[in-house]
């Protein structure tokens, strides 16, 4: 999906994105949202819920989860309002509502800012003010930290940054806890050194893009063969820590087996795109990288969620709880 004018400029872009009417429709508000992402937000909350010490009411915990959700969807908004500059020169961001002048920037900034707050102050009156003042300090993180910092003067943007994304468990322990503990400093781990990984076999196909837009990411500014490197390493790494929740008695015999499976297979497609180098196979070895790492996350975490919700759970010998 692309624009009428592929030579759209910031300044063209900018003009639709502040007209003082907004012409946008519900679904231009929804996208503002980034679903898929909150999708994934409300995913990894709810198995911090499932895997923290302690129970919470059933209501509690869906009114919970719908304020996360609404929390990270306000730093999506946020993200997209300061992003409209570069989103209109990448071919796969351009149709956005803001660079498509389909949502005002100065309304969209207004849609982010109001979410963010109720949703915090949701959080703090149904669960309470730690889990609430943890989805405040996120929002922040990717919606300043992230969004108007590092994206765009360091390299290392989606390794730090990448931190927003994976605090959600640690917001749904605190929910039924009031605090966080290791067993979702487990997945927040997980999911921060899955995070290069993702993005940097996205980067690889996508290089062009983040250099018209003047995005520092690792391809275009340390190479391609570095950052072939470097999501080796981290997938090396990756693959072990996956196996921290075993070792901490929050997974069990299942998990066990899909982590140890799924993080060979992981392992096995980042050797790929560290051997293909050129040409057609180097795409197709980060897309599928690209790919299956989204499969891999969700297979961990969907397991860890059937063992604690669904009864699965069976202890791995001498580790188990």
């Amino acid at each position: 999906m692309t624009l009428a004018t592929d030579g759209m400029t910031n300044d063209s872009a900018a003009t639709g994105a502040f007209a003082g009417v907004s012409g946008g429709e519900v679904r231009d508000y929804v996208a503002l949202l980034k679903p898929r992402v909150m999708s994934l937000v409300v995913f990894t909350a709810l198995v911090g819920m499932v895997v923290a010490p302690g129970t919470v009411h059933p209501v509690i915990a869906f009114a919970s989860l719908l304020a996360i959700a609404v929390g990270a969807g306000a730093s999506g908004c946020l993200n997209m309002w300061w992003d409209a500059d570069i989103d209109a020169v990448m071919t796969r961001t351009r149709a956005r509502p803001i660079p498509a002048g389909r949502v005002p920037a100065g309304e969209a900034l207004t849609f982010g800012l109001v979410l963010s707050a109720l949703s915090v102050f949701v959080l703090g009156v149904v669960a309470n003010w730690f889990a609430a003042g943890f989805l405040a300090f996120t929002i922040f993180f990717y919606a300043v930290v992230y969004s108007m910092w590092l994206k765009r003067w360091t390299a290392q943007n989606i390794v730090i940054g990448g931190a927003a994304g994976a605090f959600p468990p640690m917001i749904g322990e605190a929910v039924v806890t009031g605090t966080v503990g290791w067993p979702t400093f487990a997945l927040f781990a997980i999911i921060f050194l899955w995070t290069p990984p993702h993005f940097w076999a996205l980067a690889l196909l996508k290089s062009g893009d983040y250099a018209r837009a003047g995005v520092p990411m690792l391809p275009n500014v340390a190479g391609p063969d570095a950052t072939r490197r470097q999501i080796l390493l981290y997938t090396l790494i990756l693959a072990p820590a996956a196996l921290a929740p075993v070792a901490l008695g929050t997974g069990g015999l299942a998990y066990l087996l899909v982590a140890v499976i799924t993080g060979a297979a992981m392992v096995i497609l980042a050797f790929n795109v560290h051997r293909h180098r050129e040409g057609e196979a180097a795409a197709r070895a980060a897309q599928q990288l690209f790919a299956f790492s989204i499969l891999y996350l969700f297979l961990l975490f969907a397991t860890l969620l059937a063992e604690h919700a669904f009864g699965l759970y069976a202890a791995v010998p001498g580790i188990g709880r």
